[in-house]
C-alpha cells in the first residue's frame, strides 16, 4: 500500500470514527443522558457489565464533543457507580478521550482546533505554544489541578512538538488528582445543598 493510499484510508477511517461518535452523541442526547442524571443512570445502572462500558463511551464523547461540562458527569460516574468504580471509570473514559483528541488535533491540525476551542481560549493560552519545554510543564501542571480547559489544552498540545507518548504520560499521570478534586468538590457541595433545602 502507497503513502497515498494509507493516508487516504486513516482518512477514512477517521471520519467514520467521527460520523459513529456524532450519531452515539445524537442518540444520547434524544435520551436525554447529557441533561438528567436520573436519565443516565437509568441507562448505565441496568446492567453491570454493559452499564460501565456505556458511561466509559459517554465520557470518551463527552471529551472529543464537549456537549456538558466534564464536572456533570463526573460526579455522575461517582453517584451512580460509588466512589471507588465510579473514579475508575472516569478516569479510564477521560484519558481515552483526551488521547483521540490529541490525535484528532494531531491529524486535522489547526483548522480543527479553531473550530472546537473558543477564540477567546486560545488566544488566552496561545502563549504557551511559544516555549516547548514552558508549554509542557504548564500543560502538566493545568492538567494536574482542575483549573484549566483541559480538553482546550490537550487540543493546543496537539500544535506543539510533544511526543504522543510524553503527552500520554502526562494525562495519565497527572488526571487522577484533577478528577478526584473535581468529583469531590462536586459531591461536596452536591451535599452541602442538599442539607440546607432539608432544613
Amino acid at each position: 500500500m502507497s503513502v497515498v493510499q494509507s493516508r487516504r484510508l486513516l482518512n477514512i477511517v477517521s471520519l467514520m470514527g467521527i460520523a459513529v461518535s456524532i450519531s452515539l452523541t445524537i442518540y444520547f442526547y434524544h435520551l436525554g443522558v447529557f441533561k438528567d442524571v436520573n436519565s443516565l443512570q437509568q441507562l448505565v445502572g441496568s446492567s453491570p457489565i454493559a452499564g460501565p462500558l456505556i458511561f466509559i463511551l459517554i465520557q470518551i464523547i463527552q471529551v472529543v464533543i464537549p456537549i456538558i461540562p466534564g464536572g456533570i458527569s463526573l460526579a455522575a460516574g461517582v453517584l451512580i457507580f460509588g466512589p471507588y468504580w465510579g473514579f475508575a471509570y472516569n478516569y479510564l473514559g477521560i484519558c481515552i478521550g483526551s488521547l483521540i483528541l490529541f490525535l484528532l488535533g494531531r491529524h486535522y491540525g489547526k483548522l480543527l482546533i479553531t473550530h472546537l476551542v473558543s477564540d477567546k481560549v486560545y488566544q488566552k493560552y496561545n502563549h504557551w505554544l511559544d516555549d516547548q519545554s514552558r508549554f509542557e510543564k504548564m500543560f502538566a501542571l493545568a492538567i494536574f489541578l482542575p483549573v484549566a480547559p483541559d480538553d482546550a489544552l490537550c487540543l493546543m498540545a496537539s500544535l506543539t512538538n510533544i511526543s504522543f507518548k510524553k503527552y500520554s504520560a502526562i494525562i495519565f499521570l497527572a488526571k487522577p488528582a484533577s478528577i478526584f478534586l473535581y468529583s469531590w468538590a462536586l459531591l461536596q457541595g452536591g451535599s452541602f445543598l442538599s442539607h440546607l433545602l432539608v432544613h
